[in-house]
C-alpha cells in the first residue's frame, strides 16, 4: 500500500469545484493507500496578515474535510503546525537547497510578480524547502498534483537525492502522481472558467456551506446561451455543458441521458440546483455539527497530529542522525 500525501491551504471556503474535482476522490481514496492530509496553515502566512483568520480558517477546513467524509481512523488528517517537525525540517532543506534553484521556481516570480510594489515575504521565496519538508516527513512515495505544481516535486526529489548523496540514505524519493481526474467544474456567471475562489463575485460560485435556497438562486441565474437548445458542448455551449456536468455527478445519470431528458434550460437549472443541494445537505449538516462542536472537532485533529508526528518525529531524527548533529 503506497503511501500518498496531499495537502492544502486554508485561505478561503471550500466550493463545489474543490469537492467534485479533488476532495471527493480524496475520500475513495482513503482505503487504496495509507493517505496523509495535511492542512498546511504556516503555508498561508506568506498571504495572511490579519489577526486571528488563519486559525478560524483552519478549523472550518478541518471541519470541511471530515464533513465531506474522511475517516480520522482511515486517513492521517493533521494540520501543519501542530507537528513541529515540519519547521524543523524545513530549515535543513533551506540549508540544502541553492538560491539558484529558489529563484527559478515560477510560482515564486509570479506571485511576486503581482504583488508588485508590495511587501513580498521571505518565506514566498522559501516556500518549496518548507514544502519539500512537508512531503520527506512522512516518506510519502505518491504525490498527487496538477501541471502548476509538478516543478515542486521535481525540486523535492533534487533536495532529497543531494541530501542523500551528502549524508547517506535518508529519504525515500517521491514521485508526483496525475490525481484521479475529477468533474470539471466551471464558474456558473463565466463558464469558460473554473470556479474559483479567487474570482470577483461569488455569484458564480456554489460554497459548501451554502444553503439549498442560496444554492438553487444561483443555479437559476446561471448563464447559458440564446437559442436554448440543450446539447454537450463544451467549445459552443459552456454554460449548459457545465450544468449538464454537474448535475450527470449529482445524479449519477450519464450526460447522453441528460440531454435527452431536457428540452429547456430552466427545467435544467433547476433540477441541477436542486440536485446539488440535495447532495450537499448532508454535509454542510456534518459540517455544522462539528463547528458547533470545537471539543470533537479539536479531538479529531488531535488523532492525526498525534499519528503524523510519530512518523515525522522518526524521519527528523534519522535527517539527525545523518548529519550527524549532537545527541541530546
Amino acid at each position: 500500500m503506497a503511501r500518498v500525501l496531499s495537502c492544502i491551504q486554508p485561505t478561503g471556503q471550500v466550493h463545489l469545484g474543490n469537492y467534485l474535482g479533488a476532495l471527493r476522490n480524496w475520500v475513495s481514496g482513503q482505503h487504496a493507500g495509507d493517505v496523509f492530509h495535511g492542512i498546511v496553515d504556516l503555508h498561508a502566512l506568506t498571504v495572511t496578515e490579519t489577526p486571528g483568520t488563519l486559525g478560524a480558517n483552519t478549523l472550518d477546513l478541518a471541519a470541511m474535510l471530515f464533513a465531506v467524509g474522511l475517516d480520522p481512523e482511515v486517513a492521517t488528517v493533521f494540520v501543519q503546525s501542530h507537528v513541529p517537525q515540519h519547521t524543523q525540517l524545513g530549515w535543513i532543506m533551506e540549508c540544502t537547497v541553492s538560491f539558484g534553484e529558489l529563484s527559478r521556481m515560477t510560482q515564486f516570480k509570479d506571485k511576486s510578480a503581482k504583488k508588485e510594489a508590495d511587501f513580498v515575504s521571505a518565506g514566498l521565496f522559501t516556500y518549496p524547502a518548507l514544502q519539500a519538508a512537508d512531503i520527506l516527513l512522512y516518506d510519502a512515495q505518491e504525490v498527487p498534483v496538477g501541471d502548476d505544481q509538478r516543478q515542486h516535486i521535481e525540486i523535492t526529489r533534487d533536495i532529497a537525492i543531494r541530501f542523500n548523496h551528502r549524508f547517506g540514505d535518508t529519504f525515500v524519493i517521491p514521485k508526483a502522481v496525475t490525481p484521479a481526474a475529477g468533474a470539471r467544474v466551471m464558474d456558473l456567471q463565466h463558464p469558460t472558467n473554473k470556479m474559483s475562489k479567487s474570482t470577483e463575485t461569488d455569484a458564480g460560485i456554489i460554497y459548501l456551506t451554502d444553503s439549498p435556497a442560496e444554492i438553487e438562486k444561483k443555479f437559476k441565474r446561471a448563464v447559458t446561451d440564446s437559442d436554448n437548445t440543450v446539447a454537450y458542448d463544451r467549445e459552443n455551449k459552456p454554460g449548459v455543458s457545465n450544468l449538464l456536468d454537474i448535475l450527470s455527478v449529482a445524479t449519477g445519470t450519464p450526460v447522453a441521458a441528460l440531454v435527452e431528458q431536457y428540452s429547456q434550460y430552466g427545467k435544467l437549472k433547476t433540477d441541477t440546483g436542486s440536485a446539488v443541494a440535495e447532495m450537499l445537505t448532508p454535509i454542510r449538516a456534518r459540517y455544522e455539527e462539528l463547528k458547533n462542536d470545537p471539543g470533537e472537532l479539536s479531538r479529531l485533529l488531535r488523532i492525526g497530529a498525534d499519528r503524523a508526528q510519530v512518523v515525522a518525529a522518526s524521519t527528523l531524527e534519522r535527517a539527525y542522525r545523518a548529519i550527524g548533529l549532537a545527541p541530546r
